[in-house]
């Protein structure tokens, strides 16, 4: 191993151990790294502290030159500074060749959003005559009703969900905690799901404290949930294009339409920023104005 890839696992090992970010964000940090220090060790620098602005300009047009978005540059540019911060403070570097650089304008994209209808097409379109459609809807329940990301409910235990008090606890970005109120509609189908299906999944294979499972008894997976999701979708005749993240969307702007508080949704969410959950007032804006324009006879 070099000079350059010791840097950047002794980089990823901090970020691993002292800021506990997801597994995909560590993947996502090392790949962006890996591919900067390819450029580095192409221009014939022996370490990171032979960098200069001029360095990383050249790298980053280098990726818009390879037909990289801005919004992925901008990421780039978020992780080469991220890591000079580090090598600085570390003493393995002696300057900061990422001050002043500046992130490309980026256009912001409002977030794509299912109508109610669209929401209660995709919940009955799991056949619920088996345990796996009985199951699917307490999952597609528990989404639309919690907003919670794909990865925080298939890390959920039997023990995180309390029906009777109407309650579901999530563990975040960063192991942060939080408590989610559920809707009748998701306590009766994880109801549903506890009493019958879940047995069934599990038959004789080992135990687990997983809430959600296959057919093998195991913990569902991210890619085995998204999957899910993309039949029941095309089951639904919804057209555009559909992932989880949708469904976290769908429950914000829904709750934001019907007047609630920001900061309320911001904390549902486990935004750690209200800016973040700004976004979702300009959706519902949006959305009002299309159906003014839609139904007012002199729009």
């Amino acid at each position: 191993m070099n000079v350059l890839q010791d840097a950047i696992s002794d980089y990823i090992h901090f970020i691993r151990v002292e800021r506990q970010l997801s597994d995909n964000t560590l993947v996502s940090y090392e790949r962006d790294l890996a591919s900067y220090a390819a450029f580095v060790e192409a221009q014939q620098l022996p370490s990171f502290n032979e960098v200069t602005r001029a360095t990383i300009l050249l790298h980053l047009e280098a990726l818009r030159a390879a037909g990289k978005t801005p919004r992925t540059i901008a990421r780039h540019i978020s992780s080469i500074r991220s890591f000079h911060q580090f090598l600085l403070r570390e003493k393995i570097t002696t300057t900061d060749p990422t001050v002043h650089l500046e992130m490309p304008q980026l256009e912001q994209k409002l977030p794509k959003v299912l109508s109610i209808q669209e929401i209660d097409a995709l919940i009955a379109a799991p056949d619920c005559s088996k345990p796996q459609g009985i199951r699917d809807v307490a999952m597609l329940e528990l989404l639309y009703a919690t907003g919670m990301r794909i990865s925080e409910l298939i890390e959920l235990d039997i023990n995180d969900i309390h029906l009777t008090m109407g309650f579901v606890r999530v563990f975040g970005k960063g192991g942060k905690e939080r408590i989610i109120p559920l809707g009748r509609g998701a306590i009766e189908a994880c109801e549903n799901y506890l009493g019958r299906a879940r047995y069934d999944l599990q038959g004789k294979y080992p135990k687990t404290d997983a809430l959600f499972i296959n057919r093998r008894g195991k913990r569902l997976t991210r890619q085995g949930c998204w999957k899910l999701l993309k039949e029941h979708a095309q089951t639904a005749k919804i057209q555009h294009e559909l992932t989880p993240h949708v469904l976290r969307h769908s429950f914000a702007t829904h709750l934001i339409e019907n007047g609630a508080d920001l900061r309320a949704v911001q904390e549902m969410l486990g935004h750690s920023d209200i800016s973040t959950t700004q976004i979702y007032t300009h959706v519902s804006k949006t959305r009002l104005s299309e159906v003014y324009k839609q139904f007012h006879p002199r729009a």
